[in-house]
């Protein structure tokens, strides 16, 4: 069953009860500020067509952190209440809970267009898809928007036990319809060669992923901590590396799933005695070291593989970018990824923040704002959250 499109929905005097992804982080000191407004940034389109659309009154929802079911000031939305009431223009005002008496009189206040309910996960019974909790939150809209691709996985209530109380009364919001969209470009006969690279700490959390792209792409190039047990499971020594033995076993698994020889591994490295000490290059990993980026020589490799490519999916950085001295591969990635010319996909999590420090985040084609739910859309074709909105 199609999406249906906020584009064509009527919101003309209606109260929109709409979940957006406003988990952005925050400095750790009060007052507590927002060190990365991007995934607000990117729902500003959406709240804007509510408004243009003719909206009554839009009722926000979004999670923030981990409180683990237990009011926490520290995980307050109110820095995200005072930046979407700057770049708006408007008043927004956030609410004491996500389900408390106060709600159903803000909708009735004339002057108040938005109100922003506290994070949901101040209550435990978001993350248990309470039925009670999904209907309550029901009550604030005659319709219901998900624009929260990065919740989509989630069997939430407010992402989907909501869906069953607005049959036919459910629309994709604008980045959510953005985000479907091209991972499906990546599902659905891909312009080929397809390249994935893919990097990042443990093969655990990738392993269905890398099943599923052993079967969709032509080559996957691995970087990062997430490189040393393939290299360890081909006998080849580590040193110091990340490497337990769950992933050295599962790397065994994918290496003899390989029939084609997909899986592209690093010939050379970036070593230190450890992440504070000084870096060398080293085309082995001795006992005192532990391997923390990529080496020209495989920057030089995987760069060939990515020239002709049609289709490029990139999750993960290459190794610890976050700090200068081995950051080099994954901006080397990037630079080459962004400027392939392919249709070019940045999967979620610390590949988005790597895309932005080497300034090429705007020339790829589409940087996802869910690392986990673009995962597991590669993985498993959809999502529960989308699933719900769909009516399925």
């Amino acid at each position: 069953m199609q999406l249906k499109s906020i584009q064509d929905a009527d919101l003309k005097g209606k109260k929109v009860l709409a979940r957006f992804d406003f988990n952005v982080p925050l400095t750790k000191t009060e007052p507590r500020t927002i060190t990365d407004a991007s995934r607000i940034d990117m729902a500003l389109p959406t709240i804007r067509l509510m408004l243009e659309k003719g909206a009554s009154k839009i009722i926000l929802m979004s999670h923030l952190g981990r409180p683990d079911g237990q009011v926490n000031p520290k995980y307050s939305l109110e820095p995200v209440a005072t930046y979407l009431a700057e770049q708006l223009g408007i008043d927004v005002v956030l609410t004491t809970g996500p389900v408390d008496v106060g709600v159903k009189e803000f909708l009735q206040l004339p002057e108040t267009k938005i109100v922003l309910l506290e994070n949901l996960r101040f209550s435990p019974l978001e993350e248990k898809n309470d039925q009670e909790f999904a209907e309550k939150l029901s009550t604030y809209g005659d319709v219901y928007v998900n624009d929260a691709f990065g919740a989509a996985h989630r069997k939430h209530a407010s992402v989907f036990g909501v869906n069953k109380f607005f049959s036919g009364r459910a629309y994709a919001g604008l980045l959510l319809e953005k985000e479907i969209k091209a991972l499906g470009h990546l599902m659905d006969k891909p312009a080929k060669p397809f390249v994935a690279v893919l990097g990042g700490a443990k093969v655990a959390d990738k392993i269905k992923t890398i099943e599923r792209l052993l079967v969709l792409v032509d080559k996957i190039l691995i970087g990062g901590a997430m490189a040393y047990p393939f290299l360890k499971a081909k006998g080849l020594a580590v040193g110091k590396s990340l490497c337990g033995d769950e992933d050295v076993a599962l790397a065994k698994q994918l290496l003899a799933q390989d029939k084609g020889g997909k899986i592209q591994l690093p010939v050379d490295h970036i070593v230190a005695g450890n992440p504070d000490s000084e870096p060398s290059f080293s085309a082995t990993i001795n006992n005192d070291k532990m391997g923390l980026d990529i080496g020209p020589a495989t920057i030089d490799k995987y760069a060939l593989h990515l020239k002709g490519a049609k289709t490029i999916f990139w999750n993960g950085p290459m190794g610890l970018f976050e700090n200068p001295k081995f950051a080099t591969g994954t901006m080397e990635m990037a630079n080459y990824i962004a400027h392939s010319g392919a249709f070019t996909v940045v999967g979620g999590g610390d590949s988005v923040a790597a895309a932005q420090q080497s300034g090429f985040a705007d020339q790829f084609s589409h940087v996802s704002t869910g690392g986990g739910a673009s995962l597991e859309y590669i993985e498993k074709g959809e999502l529960p959250g989308v699933n719900a909105l769909r009516g399925l």
